[in-house]
């Protein structure tokens, strides 16, 4: 089972995936060898023709895509790899092409071979080693449920080694299935594969604790070599995840730790309502070297990006802005489903109280102060309410702020005269643009000034954009939100 679990009756879909034209990807890309082949699609390797460098290709073809759903699935899926792709272990999109035929994903390669395979080979793993897999697994789930990302189809077959050998890092692959999902929303359709479903999934009501059930079984896998729950069917398979006794008893199971076994029990919970949470699972004492145990929470993505934001200058704020606007809607179309989801009342901006709740429900426990500090910060307008455009330039990742064509475009926006610099006089008319005050210029100005020439090159403009400026992130911290230093140079790569 793999199904998305819909009817292919409803409606013709339009003949196109993305919502603009490409240009041809073997205007840019030479096909070679086929790497995989799955139930929508199939990969090959293929070589930028400019660089030489080496990529999959992921090529689905529309004669396969039966619906207007079906076509609005492989476009959801594009936006949340773009959402997600900046995480360490997940795979990275590079770039997008749609012809009469296909629709393509080009993303970064991973040469090292599945974790399936790797199973395989070892029949199964030591403790230490799938302690090392799993506490990676789950913090995929983790980065993708601080997202508003729900993934539905974790399995041992959609994760690879970036490269051979046992130093190689693991990085989730497909997301065909993940869908973007809003807290205590319950979904309906069975999706997923049969040994890994979770028994709500079978019951068509759940959320996404359904992750943590499917990586509980990739971890007795790992363990065991053998699935927890099987049979020669799916109907089977089904009956056995619903009703059959969990094996902790049988060999290679009296050899196992407890505390593995623990960890395995809790994660293999029937009731999603009892079943271990993400972050326990992180903090269980198998997972966790006792010597960097978590004692709290782990901020969700949202925050930690706020947190970041807040501590930024007036020209990188506004710089942040200026790129948010210009990027594309698969890159940012996650960000907005996370403003949907914190803007309750649907009015376009986000206001005190809805921050606070949306916060509260992703597990934050700041206080009230700390919040208005951090909506003081993302409000650049000083209107009172965070709008879209001010949220995604809060909540954008850094990575997209250091490429260097969205560097160019702020640059340009700020050189209002074309000089080459950005003057005391254009910052000051572009905080009156954006209605913040110009308190403070000349310090930041000195600041970001290198060469004490009273102007900003752009040079100047992207060591600083690149640049973390831990000194002012930790005053600002200290100063502004009461944050320990840790919490402040701790945010999370998302």
């Amino acid at each position: 089972m793999n199904s998305k679990g819909k009817s292919t009756t409803s409606t013709k879909p339009s003949s196109t995936v993305l919502p603009y034209q490409t240009q041809k990807l073997r205007d840019h890309f030479l096909l070679g060898k086929k790497l995989g082949q799955g139930q929508f699609g199939v990969t090959h390797l293929c070589s930028e023709k400019a660089t030489g460098n080496l990529y999959a290709c992921k090529s689905i073809p529309k004669r396969k895509l039966l619906c207007r759903e079906d076509y609005e699935d492989v476009w959801r899926e594009i936006q949340i790899m773009h959402h997600l792709s900046e995480h360490a272990n997940i795979v990275r999109i590079k770039s997008t092409y749609e012809d009469s035929v296909f629709v393509h994903l080009v993303m970064e390669l991973c040469a090292g071979g599945e974790l399936f395979d790797r199973i395989v080979a070892k029949g199964h793993l030591s403790e230490r080693e799938a302690a090392k897999h799993i506490k990676t697994i789950v913090g995929v789930v983790e980065a993708c449920h601080s997202l508003g990302v729900m993934h539905r189809d974790l399995k041992p077959e959609n994760f690879l080694f970036d490269r051979p050998g046992e130093d190689a890092q693991l990085k989730a692959i497909d997301f065909g299935l993940s869908v973007f999902y809003k807290p205590e929303q319950f979904f309906n359709d069975v999706v997923g594969s049969a040994y890994y479903v979770a028994p709500e999934v079978l019951r068509k009501r759940y959320g996404p604790e359904v992750d943590i059930w499917s990586a509980g079984v990739i971890l007795y896998i790992l363990l065991s070599g053998v699935p927890p729950f099987w049979a020669e069917t799916d109907a089977g398979i089904f009956k056995q995840i619903l009703l059959g006794k969990l094996d902790l008893e049988s060999d290679p199971w009296p050899s196992i730790s407890d505390s593995a076994k623990d960890l395995i029990f809790k994660m293999l919970e029937r009731d999603p309502r009892k079943r271990i949470s993400v972050h326990e699972v992180l903090c269980h004492p198998w997972i966790v070297d006792d010597r960097v145990a978590l004692d709290k929470a782990l901020d969700s993505a949202v925050l930690s990006r706020l947190k970041q934001f807040s501590a930024m200058n007036k020209l990188k704020k506004m710089a942040l802005r200026v790129i948010a606007e210009r990027l594309s809607e698969e890159e940012i179309g996650g960000l907005k489903e996370l403003f949907k989801m914190i803007d309750t009342d649907n009015s376009g901006s986000i206001t005190f109280q809805e921050l606070k709740d949306g916060l509260k429900k992703v597990g934050s426990e700041l206080m009230e102060s700390e919040i208005k500090s951090l909506m003081d910060a993302a409000d650049i307008d000083n209107s009172g309410t965070i709008d879209y455009g001010e949220f995604l330039a809060a909540t954008l990742h850094l990575n997209k702020m250091e490429r260097e064509e969205n560097l160019i475009a702020a640059f340009t926006f700020f050189d209002k005269d074309g000089s080459g610099y950005i003057t005391i006089d254009e910052l000051q008319q572009a905080c009156k643009d954006f209605g913040m005050d110009d308190v403070q210029l000349d310090e930041m100005m000195k600041e970001i000034d290198q060469d004490n020439d009273g102007r900003i090159d752009y040079g100047e403009f992207a060591a600083m954009m690149k640049r973390d400026s831990e000194v002012g992130r930790s005053r600002t911290m200290r100063g502004n939100l009461n944050f320990s230093l840790s919490e402040a140079l701790g945010v999370k790569d998302q």
